[in-house]
């Protein structure tokens, strides 16, 4: 496929074990040209978001202009938030495989790339992008600290983007409160200025990741690769050796991302992969099914600050004619898990032909 026959898009986010396999997918998908990368605070401090998404485009082997940007410290008025629980101090615990700062690749391109700034590299990769005849869609990942700033910063620049995808919020259902999913819960304000701006959103919820879980079988599917075939048909965790070190470096993300949503919420098939389902969304939305919704953050609630809002029966009686003031959002209400999964694999497969870390 012609690179201007792809989607252009941004990706923010917050490594974490999702975010990975989210960075996997945009670097790989073959309808999608990513511009570049910026970190966030959320699932761990910046300093070590920051590090995950440099080492995980090394270990993705994407284009050497691909280049990670550092975001925001903390939320736009709140007090900053980690989730070790879930992700680990450092926001990748359990893997292994990775570089780290002692890698002469690495360490040369986490020098240089520490000094670009998430909002300056959005405006930049939006603006060039729109001269050259191509809107961007952008990707958050995480909390839209880094992506409220640049609305806020650049409203000049919002003919040039195509659409805003989120993962975030759900409809009814929470996972750091009663209604609040995580990446709201972690800057609020910051959502509901993204929600806010007249530009196409799409939010994709727990409602729908929570029905990607990545099984035993897709498990061994993962770790066989091409070559190799898993010891035992009922733990992934037995099989004594992955068909690449690559596969290797995916499968110990996915057992501690598994280990961490069975003992905090009880999922036992294995863990849902929530962040990677906006990449499979702008690669594939056929495989989505949405609905058109307005979409607002409780900023104030006793019980639930954080929670999406979705005027589910239009009761605000909005029209679908403004993205700012109107039915502003795009929600995705279900998916095609096995395509998904397909998409996934065959990103994998592309992967361990580039890795650095087969070599």
């Amino acid at each position: 496929m012609s690179s201007s026959s792809r989607k252009l898009i941004w990706l923010d986010c917050d490594p974490g074990h999702d975010d990975a396999i989210a960075i996997l997918l945009a670097v790989h998908c073959p309808r999608i040209q990513l511009l570049g990368v910026s970190s966030c605070h959320g699932n761990a401090p910046l300093s070590c978001t920051h590090l995950n998404v440099l080492r995980l485009l090394h270990a993705f082997g994407a284009p050497i202009d691909v280049h990670a940007h550092r975001g925001a410290t903390k939320p736009l008025i709140r007090p900053v938030r980690a989730d070790p629980e879930i992700h680990g101090e450092d926001g990748l615990g359990g893997v292994e495989g990775l570089p780290s700062l002692e890698d002469p690749a690495l360490k040369e391109r986490y020098h240089l790339d520490g000094r670009r700034s998430a909002t300056d590299g959005m405006a930049k990769a939006v603006k060039n992008s729109y001269l050259n005849g191509q809107k961007v869609s952008i990707v958050s990942t995480g909390p839209m600290t880094n992506v409220a700033v640049f609305l806020t910063l650049h409203p000049e620049l919002y003919e040039a983007i195509e659409e805003i995808v989120f993962m975030g919020g759900g409809v009814g259902l929470g996972n750091r409160g009663a209604v609040a999913e995580y990446n709201i819960l972690c800057d609020p304000e910051a959502a509901q200025i993204v929600l806010d701006c007249a530009i196409k959103k799409t939010m994709i919820p727990l409602n729908v990741t929570h029905t990607c879980i990545f099984t035993k079988e897709i498990h061994k599917s993962l770790l066989a690769g091409v070559d190799g075939q898993p010891d035992d048909d009922s733990d992934p965790s037995s099989v004594s050796k992955a068909a690449t070190p690559l596969r290797h470096m995916l499968s110990t993300i996915i057992l501690y991302f598994a280990s961490s949503y069975k003992s905090t919420f009880g999922f036992n098939d294995g863990p849902p992969l929530h962040d990677p389902l906006t990449i499979a969304y702008l690669c594939h939305p056929e495989i989505f099914k949405t609905k058109r919704y307005r979409v607002d953050v409780e900023l104030a609630g006793t019980h639930t600050t954080g929670e999406t809002v979705v005027d589910l029966w239009n009761y605000r009686k909005l029209s679908d004619d403004d993205w700012g003031t109107g039915k502003n959002c795009l929600v995705a209400e279900s998916v095609d898990v096995a395509a998904f999964f397909d998409l996934l694999m065959d990103c994998v497969r592309m992967t361990d032909a580039v890795s650095p870390l087969n070599q």
